[in-house]
């Protein structure tokens, strides 16, 4: 007994790609709509309030403590080398290649990629967006491109935030706590790390993780269903497809970066 229709696989792959292709063209749209969203930065900036600052408690600490982490595992790992005083150096380098952009942006995803999804949904649900419409206001334009350009700045501030914090963290544990020299720990931070291809590159992908999480989090509320089951299931779609969109994307940029 078959437990499908051949006539389902077309149905289901039709759909697919109508979705992409819907996804693609308000993609594109936000992308040209650059320049008329700058003139109204007042919208942006308030965005940028939203996602930035109520995002920074959660960067902050969870920087920290990842920085302590990487301190005192990376410790005990170069001491078997006699490489103590490369703590500093390993603990950079971590962050600001990989564990800042990918880190920041997994906690954007959960704390404002799920807000926004919700306010975009919740908005649809209430009617606001056809009101919009109505009126002859383009909602992409006065709704979802300011919260898009806002997290596309964001996202790469936020990242510094998380690697300086996660820097900080592991000076504490590394001199502080179990006395690496101060000196040796900021030294080989300095000679080691270098501007355009380490922190050059962790910016590249910030910038990335920024259009990635912020687009699928305003395409998925604002393709909702209008009820409260498809504000939540949207919700949710936000985490696990932006979450497993920024490790993908991660892993093809690592790629590109070290090969070119």
């Amino acid at each position: 007994m078959s437990w499908y229709k051949p006539s389902d696989v077309g149905f289901a792959t039709r759909r697919l790609l109508g979705n992409l292709g819907h996804g693609a063209r308000l993609f594109v749209r936000l992308v040209a709509l650059l320049g008329p969203t700058l003139k109204r930065f007042g919208l942006v900036r308030d965005q940028m309030h939203f996602l930035g600052n109520y995002s920074l408690a959660i960067i902050a600490v969870s920087g920290l403590f990842v920085g302590f982490v990487f301190g005192l595992q990376g410790y005990y790992t170069l001491q078997r080398y006699g490489s103590s005083e490369a703590l500093g150096l390993l603990v950079t380098l971590s962050l600001v290649r990989e564990l800042g952009p990918v880190v920041t942006a997994l906690l954007f995803a959960g704390r404002a990629g799920t807000s926004l999804t919700a306010e975009i949904g919740l908005m649809k649900a209430g009617e606001q967006i056809s009101v919009m419409e109505m009126m002859a206001v383009d909602p992409v334009q006065r709704i979802l491109a300011p919260r898009f350009w806002a997290g596309v700045l964001v996202m790469p501030l936020l990242a510094a935030v998380f690697s300086a914090m996660g820097v900080i963290g592991g000076w504490v544990v590394g001199v502080l706590m179990i006395g690496v020299d101060a000196g040796s720990f900021w030294s080989q931070i300095q000679g080691g790390v270098d501007v355009w291809k380490d922190v050059g590159n962790g910016v590249v992908k910030s910038i990335v993780f920024g259009f990635t999480v912020t687009f699928i989090a305003l395409l998925q509320g604002f393709e909702a269903l209008a009820t409260p089951e498809g504000v939540a299931s949207a919700t949710t779609r936000t985490v696990v497809v932006a979450s497993l969109s920024v490790l993908g994307l991660d892993f093809i940029l690592t790629a590109l970066m070290f090969t070119i």
